[in-house]
């Protein structure tokens, strides 16, 4: 069997979920979340998330990142196992703390659709990451995404309701608290988006801009009902970095197939 027909999974441990992706060779073909993991993994609980690619194999190359350390000790007897550090990534001017799936995620774009390019990716936190046409680190920024911020606002006031996030655009000038609250962390977050997205086009006016993450799908759609461009969503950009750091020039099949 060659390298190109070899099946591996590629793993990103996120802050709040688990980033599957399997691949055959250079083909994606299947990814999917799961929660965290409460016990070391197992080749039973692999072959339980993908039945029907891990049928007859055990011991599959796992390739796994992750910014939650206590998370990769439940991988420490895994037999094929890789980590991906920082110093695995070919990108200039890396800092010290700075997250591997920010690293990975542009990497991947960059690969995907060219350098430069920014990375917007819309999960736990809300993150910006910069890559000039040289692969070197611009820079970015961090800020607490939707969920966190509806969640700070719960626990950290007396009065303030739980309020979940609507498929739509809310009131900008709401009349009752549920709906201020959605109006000021959704116009606001949307704001930093186009901001951001504005001055990174005025240095790279050709770059590409790669919206990622579980909130991708939600701000994509915000910004078309608010009339602002959008920017491409892509939630494999990861699996492509992951790809090009363990060497091969992956070609991937957008989200994989459904299993």
């Amino acid at each position: 069997m060659t390298e190109q027909d070899t099946d591996w999974i590629g793993l990103m441990i996120g802050n709040s979920r688990l980033h599957w992706g399997y691949f055959r060779g250079q083909t994606l073909l299947a990814c999917l979340d799961t929660p965290h993991l409460r016990e070391p993994l197992s080749n039973e609980f692999l072959q339980q998330i993908f039945p029907k690619l891990l049928t007859n194999k055990c011991n599959c190359e796992l390739i796994v990142a992750s910014v939650v350390p206590s998370q990769k000790e439940l991988w420490a007897n895994y037999g094929n196992l890789r980590i991906i550090t920082l110093k695995d990534i070919p990108l200039l001017d890396l800092y010290a703390t700075f997250g591997i799936d920010r690293a990975l995620a542009v990497l991947g774009a960059g690969k995907k659709y060219g350098f430069p390019c920014l990375v917007i990716d819309a999960g736990t936190a809300l993150t910006f990451t910069g890559v000039d046409g040289d692969k070197k680190l611009v820079g970015g920024a961090i800020l607490p995404g939707f969920k966190v911020q509806l969640a700070s606002l719960r626990e950290r006031t007396a009065a303030l309701p739980e309020v979940s996030l609507s498929e739509r655009l809310p009131q900008m000038w709401a009349k009752e608290t549920a709906e201020g609250i959605r109006s000021g962390i959704i116009y606001t977050i949307l704001a930093g988006i186009e901001k951001f997205s504005q001055e990174w086009l005025n240095l790279y006016p050709e770059s590409r801009i790669i919206l990622t993450g579980g909130d991708g799908d939600l701000i994509r759609d915000y910004c078309q009902e608010n009339a602002i461009k959008s920017p491409l969503v892509d939630k494999t950009i990861i699996f492509e970095g992951i790809a090009a750091v363990k060497g091969i020039s992956s070609c991937l099949i957008d989200k994989g197939e459904p299993i």
